[in-house]
């Protein structure tokens, strides 16, 4: 039987990779091969091999606001954040956050800081935005604004569910829709929102910008998969508030409405809602299709423009704040029976009558 035998085999090094780029960082790391390969076929004793691979060695200077070129080694960014542009927008998001409160405080309604929270977490993620264009090497403050601004559009949602559950226990009869009762669908849609919540919260995470490649296609695979369910369910959200227009538009032709106001102003309301949830759905598209292949500036234009950025993302959830400013839904519900009852109170008051 022909046998193959090699005693002894020289040490093996692999050339550096070449590329007609600029080449940013390699080094060579040493595998030693304990014990060798011994059979009937084949005898390769114990060697080393040494292995040119890429390693996070930055050889190019960062500017003095920490600026490196995308796809280098430790750059956050895919273009040059603008300075001017983030903090224009952090004090819009400040200045909304100052109009809810004072409009909260004057319709005296207790819901409304949830909307406020929503402003509050635009304003953080745009302030530390701010921050990170003069501090481009530090990945914690880009974080804070990664975290904050893929989160803040669910509190803007949360308030949509509150004030159609709010809608619907002040001017239907029923104080019902599809004999669900007002309370119940805020509720479990709030649920819902917290669930999405959770998810995109994970996702965010693991897409931090100091985690593997690896890790962070996972994490941007969750953060999907969240807002994915977050579009599903303004979806089936839409679905009911159009259900609770046309139960509201017969109601008026027949006289039966419960809340002391007139067709305008609930309309207005309600228009101003609907605004809300087609900016988000904007802002949610701009998203998928920012992280539909993999968030890289290789491929995707989206993630290598600042202005699509701010039109997209920036631009919509200023609108949708803004919206719930003109038309406060505290201008609306008046009075002791605008409060919606607990799911508590829900639930004994159901008790009881049973």
């Amino acid at each position: 039987m022909l046998q193959f035998r090699q005693q002894a085999a020289p040490t093996p090094t692999t050339s550096t990779p070449s590329t007609s780029g600029v080449v940013y960082f390699t080094s060579t790391e040493v595998i030693t091969i304990k014990g060798g390969v011994t059979n009937s076929y084949v005898t390769i004793a114990p060697q080393t091999i040494h292995i040119a691979i890429p390693t996070c060695l930055q050889t190019i200077t960062p500017d003095k606001n920490g600026y490196l070129p995308p796809g280098t080694c430790n750059a956050l960014w895919d273009y040059y954040p603008s300075f001017g542009a983030a903090l224009v927008f952090a004090a819009l998001f400040g200045i909304l956050v100052s109009v809810h409160i004072c409009q909260a405080v004057a319709y005296k309604k207790k819901f409304c800081w949830v909307i406020i929270m929503a402003a509050s977490w635009e304003t953080i993620a745009f302030t530390f935005r701010t921050l990170s264009t003069r501090h481009q090497q530090n990945a914690n403050i880009y974080l804070v604004f990664q975290i904050f601004i893929l989160l803040a559009p669910l509190w803007v949602n949360a308030f949509d569910y509150m004030v159609l559950g709010r809608l619907i226990y002040f001017f239907t009869p029923g104080r019902s829709l599809f004999s669900i009762p007002a309370s119940t669908l805020a509720a479990g849609f709030v649920s819902l929102d917290f669930v999405s919540f959770v998810i995109q919260l994970v996702g965010g995470s693991w897409a931090s910008p100091t985690a593997s490649e690896a890790k962070q296609m996972q994490g941007i695979h969750i953060y999907m998969g969240g807002i994915g369910l977050q579009q599903f369910f303004i979806f089936i959200f839409v679905g009911l508030a159009m259900k609770f227009q046309r139960e509201m538009t017969k109601n008026e032709k027949i006289r039966q409405l419960h809340g002391a106001t007139s067709a305008k102003e609930w309309r207005s309301l309600l228009y101003a809602l609907y605004a809300t949830l087609g900016l988000i759905t904007v802002r949610i598209m701009f998203r998928l299709i920012q992280f539909s292949s993999g968030g890289t500036s290789s491929n995707n234009p989206l993630v290598s423009s600042e202005a699509c950025f701010y039109i997209l993302e920036a631009v919509p959830m200023v609108l949708a704040l803004l919206c719930f400013n003109i038309k406060h839904p505290g201008s609306v519900l008046v009075g002791p029976e605008s409060e919606l009852p607990g799911l508590m109170a829900t639930v004994k008051a159901r008790w009881r009558k049973k």
